[in-house]
């Protein structure tokens, strides 16, 4: 026997979204926020969801389908969809692991059968009692940030770049101007994907939990990432983030990040 897990779900897909939205939830208040590239005329590949489960869980997702490859935004779209119809068919219990790898599994089997070369990211986090765990397959990311600007945790991105990062090879700022920081190694949609899976991470009340696609991780360092999400209304920092964003953007300075791209941000603060 199922049973129905989710109270309500928010979908973002192929968005345009003129400012960012907030919305309340036993967690505090999510900020949400996507649109595509600027000055592009495909749709939008990133997309994100926000499900609000009947047991007071929360689980915030983003999708990236990949650039260039055909009907990216078809395979974000399954993936958060897949992930939304999982949570919402399975059994009633505080652990929401399972849900969530069955959904990624069936979207990978999903896009799989499209037979078109689509793949996509994606980035998941649940929240339970003020515990977060995270779940990564490909570049979106996402950080916990302490009331202090302290990061408690972030995934790391599948990507040559991501993973030499990780074990020191190279630091931030060389890894932002690297030539391969595009590439991407475990993706949704291949049949070598594979699901990392995060700690439980406890959060304190002033904690910010940040889920977004590499639109936002390619343009901004880690350190002004954590400063601008660490205090404030939601609305503020989700503004401060895509302020800044679109600036860099927009910027031709060699000496700070600079990629145009789609952006998916979801946002969860007191």
């Amino acid at each position: 026997m199922t049973t129905t897990l989710t109270a309500s779900t928010t979908f973002y897909l192929e968005s345009e979204m003129e400012t960012a939205t907030v919305q309340r939830c036993d967690q505090g208040s999510v900020a949400a926020y996507s649109r595509a590239c600027p000055g592009k005329e495909e749709p939008n590949d990133d997309s994100a969801v926000v499900i609000h489960t009947a047991n007071g869980g929360l689980v915030l997702a983003v999708a990236d389908g990949v650039g260039g490859a055909p009907v990216g935004y078809k395979a974000s779209a399954i993936a958060v969809e897949c992930l939304a119809e999982s949570i919402a068919t399975h059994d009633l219990t505080d652990d929401l692991r399972p849900a969530i790898l069955d959904g990624i599994e069936k979207a990978n089997e999903e896009i799989l059968d499209m037979g078109t070369g689509a793949a996509t990211t994606i980035c998941v986090v649940e929240i339970q009692d003020r515990i977060a765990r995270g779940y990564q397959v490909g570049d979106s990311m996402a950080v916990y940030v302490g009331g202090r600007g302290t990061v408690k945790w972030r995934s790391t991105p599948h990507s040559p770049v991501g993973y030499a990062i990780e074990s020191g090879m190279l630091d931030e700022t060389e890894a932002m101007h690297h030539d391969e920081r595009h590439i991407v190694s475990n993706l949704v949609g291949s049949r070598f994907m594979h699901i990392e899976i995060g700690p439980s991470i406890p959060l304190a009340p002033r904690d910010t939990v940040l889920v977004a696609s590499d639109g936002l991780f390619d343009n901004l360092h880690l350190s002004e990432i954590t400063e601008l999400v660490r205090l404030g209304h939601p609305l503020e920092r989700i503004n401060s983030l895509l302020r800044l964003t679109n600036d860099r953007m927009q910027s031709a300075a060699t000496d700070s990040p600079g990629k145009p791209d789609d952006l998916a941000v979801l946002l969860l603060a007191p």
